[in-house]
C-alpha cells in the first residue's frame, strides 16, 4: 500500500488554485462532478504523479479546518529562496525557524486561504528526503 495523495475540501476554487499554484504546483486534471462541484488534481513538476487534491462542493457546508487536520508538509530544497519566491508571488510565509537546532531542519510555515497549515521543510545536507526510522534512533 501507498499514500496516493492529500484532498482538501476548498470554499473558493480559483482562489485556492491560484494559492497552490503559487506555491508551486501545477495542474494534472479537472473531474466536473455536477452541480459546480469540482475536482483539481494537483503535483509538484518534479513528482511522477498527483499529490494533491483541492475539492470545490459549492452546496456543502463550511470547510472546518479544526475538525482534527493539522498540517501538510512539504519539503523543499532551498528554504529561505523559497520564502522569497513565494513572498515575491503575494503569499506570507512565516519566518525561517529551526526547530532541531542549528544543525537541524530548517521550517516554515504557511496558511491557505481556507486556513489549512502549510509546514515547509528543508533537511540537512545528507538528511535522505522524509522521515525514515533513523531520525527516531
Amino acid at each position: 500500500m501507498k499514500t496516493l495523495f492529500v484532498s482538501y475540501r476548498v470554499t473558493d476554487l480559483a482562489r485556492s488554485l491560484g494559492f497552490y499554484t503559487a506555491l508551486g504546483y501545477t495542474e494534472l486534471g479537472r473531474v466536473e462532478v455536477g452541480d459546480g462541484a469540482g475536482l483539481v488534481i494537483l503535483k509538484f513538476p518534479d513528482e511522477p504523479a498527483a499529490s494533491l487534491e483541492l475539492v470545490h462542493r459549492p452546496g456543502a457546508p463550511a470547510v472546518d479546518v479544526g475538525s482534527g487536520f493539522d498540517h501538510l508538509a512539504i519539503q523543499v530544497e532551498r528554504l529561505a529562496a523559497t520564502l522569497e519566491t513565494l513572498t515575491e508571488a503575494g503569499l506570507r510565509p512565516e519566518p525561517l525557524q529551526y526547530p532541531g537546532g542549528p544543525d537541524g531542519p530548517k521550517t516554515s510555515w504557511l496558511t491557505d486561504p481556507d486556513g489549512y497549515r502549510i509546514e515547509l521543510v528543508e533537511w540537512p545536507s545528507g538528511h535522505p528526503g522524509g522521515i525514515t526510522e533513523a531520525d527516531f534512533a
